[in-house]
């Protein structure tokens, strides 16, 4: 067997199509109105949430590194997990903490990228197409981690405190978005850059779309419930995940 046919098989993670970051855009709307259901509207806090979300990110981690092959549902299981965890760990840094949106975001990108190198440095490279190994999958979910808690604040701060509100908010970053796609199409520029450029941004987008739906009306928002809106995320992309499985199953055989 070739050495790209091998790692094909081995590795756990699905391949990168236009369906895939739909669902991880779906994941990360989700991240953010589920987070909020817990911490707000079941007032539980930041910090309670983050502690409840932090044992789901590191259960559902451990169950992804431990499986002998790639399994839809347990892969998209542990992105929610991140992508909740960031956002209940993000406001607590930054509003319970008082670290404040960019001083938040300038912390959790010196993370993301210290993170990045380590990977780098330590396997070589951050490529998804690598991770067939524990070791790289484990350096894969810390990265994502830091990056879905970084579009947290990201989406805050464009939100808030640029005052850009959260339609402009998520104009802004569907624009970054746009230009990365005609970056992969049109310039040389490293896709392994232009991936985890795009894994980035589409947080952001997810959080200021997640908060548009359910924040209060005087806030800019739609004032839906938490509860529906996330139920409808889930179903959205459980759809998704099932009527493309047979897809991602082939790329990984």
């Amino acid at each position: 067997m070739k050495k790209e046919t091998l790692e094909a098989a081995l590795t756990k993670v699905p391949e990168v199509t236009l369906v895939f970051w739909i669902i991880k855009i779906l994941a990360t709307t989700l991240g953010e109105t589920g987070g909020d259901a817990v911490s707000m509207s079941m007032n539980l806090g930041y910090l309670i949430g983050t502690a409840i979300f932090a044992a789901v990110f590191m259960i559902a981690v451990i169950i992804q590194i431990r499986a002998k092959q790639f399994h839809p549902l347990v892969y998209w299981t542990t992105i929610i997990a991140t992508t909740t965890v960031g956002t209940t760990l993000a406001d607590f840094a930054d509003r319970s903490l008082g670290i404040g949106y960019a001083g938040g975001s300038l912390l959790l990108l010196t993370l993301l990228l210290s993170s990045l190198a380590i990977w780098k440095r330590t396997l070589g490279s951050v490529s998804v197409s690598t991770i067939v190994s524990p070791k790289a999958e484990l350096f894969y979910w810390i990265t994502i981690m830091f990056s879905q808690t970084l579009g947290t604040a990201l989406g805050d701060w464009t939100a808030d405190t640029a005052g850009l509100g959260y339609e402009g908010g998520a104009l802004i970053f569907s624009a970054l978005l746009l230009v990365i796609v005609v970056a992969y199409y049109r310039t040389k520029i490293s896709h392994t850059i232009l991936f985890w450029a795009a894994f980035i941004l589409t947080r952001p987008l997810g959080a200021v779309v997640g908060d548009f739906l359910d924040k209060p009306i005087a806030a800019g928002g739609l004032n839906l419930s938490r509860y529906s809106a996330s139920a409808a995320l889930l179903l959205a992309m459980v759809v998704l995940i099932f009527s493309f499985r047979h897809r991602a199953a082939k790329a990984h055989h």
